[in-house]
């Protein structure tokens, strides 16, 4: 079937909405089945990975990351805040870009039984993955359980695999329940009256430590997956004509931004922790956008989302070799993900051997890190210069591999 008559040969309850051509030619490429893709979707999914590779690499090489929050405002720059803060968008974005990549494929034809066994069994591998390659990734060391973004997004696929087949609005507002009311039914529960449920509820509702292994939940899956059905629900929206779809996003990513502005100002309900005024301005307005990620809260799924949303409506512009680069790491996300955490932890161990540092302390690294002393680790400029080298040498991979499958059809690519 030529593509661009098979994009459009959608499953029924989907015939009559937005059938169009998703956008004009050069802003397009082909999916693994042969449906078209939006550009802007990728490159805003390499966009984030760029920034998450900036966050990993600070655990790794940044001194004060051994010792405080960046964003604790008592100890704080702004600087090391932001550099902290635009990595917030990375989670939220690659769960809600799941969901419209699922919505996707529902619309392109693929079946809900196809659907749902895809969802089964990739969602299992990527949990198999989080506990085995990326842990010891992360770690290198003996085993420990620290179940992060693709464990999350691993459960809302198994999740999401019974979802399938409803409607999707009834999605949405699923998803829309679970982000709003997720603060409210956590406070109803006290983790340490759970008894034996204790571990069930870290792995679904609130961050805990694990207890099968060594090891923390700072991902419980079901605030997650209300993002991930947000992103199935609001994924119709990706599928209109150009200009209309540019308006679209552009309405959600306003509507989502001041409804945290309104919801924050007030300190009401939306996230734990309240803002106040600072001893100067610029620390009053890091206390504003100070929301918590560990469980994602109401208001940092408005505000990081707006965010998003607004970058997609940039890059869908985006030319040149920057759009080249993003495009590499966007089409290959769980490849490159798994890949710059082994390049990212052995130029750290490079770079802290060279400078003095023990080399066993980048062994078994996620157990001593929150015991380091003063001492260990570089300057934010070293880090930033860690980041840009990483990224150098993830890309010739990255664009490799996206040949690779732009160019083959194997059945097992779509689990990588």
């Amino acid at each position: 079937m030529d593509p661009s008559a098979q994009a459009s040969a959608v499953a029924p309850e989907f015939v009559g909405r937005n059938d169009a051509a998703l956008t004009s030619a050069n802003q397009t490429a082909l999916t693994r089945s042969g449906a078209l893709r939006l550009d802007a979707i990728d490159l805003l999914r390499g966009l984030v990975i760029v920034l998450m590779v900036l966050d990993h690499v600070r655990d790794f090489v940044h001194e004060p990351a051994f010792v405080f929050s960046p964003t604790d405002l008592t100890q704080t720059t702004p600087i090391l805040f932001m550099t902290r803060w635009v990595t917030h968008l990375c989670a939220p974005t690659f769960v809600f870009l799941a969901g419209v990549s699922i919505f996707m494929q529902r619309a392109n034809g693929k079946s809900p039984t196809e659907l749902s066994t895809f969802l089964l069994t990739r969602g299992l591998w990527l949990i198999l993955l989080e506990f085995t390659v990326i842990g010891f990734g992360l770690n290198w060391g003996p085993p420990l359980a620290f179940m992060q973004v693709i464990w999350a997004i691993g459960a809302s696929m198994v999740l999401m695999a019974a979802l399938v087949r409803l409607p999707a609005t009834a999605v949405l507002a699923i998803g829309a329940v679970i982000v709003v009311g997720h603060q409210w039914a956590a406070s109803l529960v006290d983790a340490a009256r759970l008894g034996s449920w204790t571990q069930a509820w870290f792995m679904t509702m609130q961050p805990g430590p694990t207890l099968f292994l060594r090891g923390f939940i700072p991902y419980p899956v079901i605030p997650w997956f209300g993002v991930m059905c947000l992103g199935y629900g609001l994924g119709f929206i990706f599928r209109q004509p150009s200009e209309r779809r540019r308006r679209s996003v552009l309405t959600l990513a306003l509507c989502l931004l001041a409804a945290f502005v309104v919801l924050r100002a007030i300190n009401g309900y939306g996230d734990p922790a309240s803002w106040s005024v600072k001893s100067s301005a610029i620390m009053t307005v890091l206390s504003f956008i100070n929301v918590s990620k560990y469980p994602p809260s109401l208001l940092y799924v408005l505000a990081t989302l707006g965010v998003s949303m607004l970058l997609f409506l940039a890059l869908e512009r985006l030319t040149g070799p920057l759009r080249t680069f993003l495009l590499a790491f966007g089409r290959t996300p769980l490849f490159t993900y798994v890949l710059h955490i082994y390049v990212a932890h052995s130029v750290a161990l490079l770079i802290g051997v060279l400078g003095g540092l023990p080399a066993f302390w980048y062994f078994d690294f996620l157990s001593r890190f929150a015991g380091a002393k003063v001492g260990y680790g570089y300057t934010l400029p070293v880090v930033y210069v860690t980041w840009v080298a990483v990224l150098l040498m993830l890309y010739p991979v990255a664009s490799w591999f996206a040949r690779v499958k732009r160019e083959r059809r194997d059945w097992w690519l779509s689990y990588l």
